[in-house]
């Protein structure tokens, strides 16, 4: 079996081309095995033999379980984000089955953002008033997290939009 590593950089708010770009590579015979800090690891496999998804969530083995029996794989996890991945000769895999589910999938992405983003700001005020300290290092980080925070936030508002289309 043949492996690939890819060193690949992803923004929080970027999570849905990720998870493209890992089926693109499932679709070019290369699926998701391993996964580190901006590292990929891929084994080869029938092109599109399987489809990749991720999601932001707390480490909970019962989920991990209850994701098995559906036939999905755990591939692993990076921080918050877990990495899962289901042959796609056994049907359609989406973890978020309606616009609902994905709402709220956002909304768990928008609290985690505004509570580092918020602490960032907290340690950055107080220690930008200390000669020599690098508070600004928090700050500029608070700020890159508050735009996440937006680019989050819009995702969830044209959701939020097709939702009121559709009822």
């Amino acid at each position: 079996m043949e492996r690939k590593i890819v060193k690949k950089w992803f923004w929080v708010w970027e999570f849905e081309k990720e998870e493209q770009w890992l089926n693109t590579m499932a679709q070019s015979g290369w699926v998701l095995d391993k996964l580190g800090l901006c590292k990929y690891e891929f084994v080869s496999c029938e092109a599109g033999e399987y489809t990749v998804r991720l999601e932001m969530r707390d480490h909970e083995p019962a989920y991990i379980d209850f994701m098995a029996e559906t036939g999905a794989e755990y591939v692993g996890r990076m921080a918050k984000w877990i990495y899962f991945r289901k042959k796609a000769a056994d049907g359609p895999f989406d973890i978020f089955s309606d616009i609902d589910s994905r709402i709220a999938h956002l909304d768990k992405i928008g609290k985690m953002l505004g509570i580092v983003g918020g602490a960032n700001m907290g340690i950055g005020l107080m220690n930008i008033l200390t000669p020599g300290n690098l508070g600004w290092i928090n700050l500029c980080g608070a700020a890159l997290l508050y735009y996440a925070l937006g680019r989050i936030h819009g995702k969830k508002e044209a959701l939020e939009k097709d939702r009121l289309l559709r009822e």
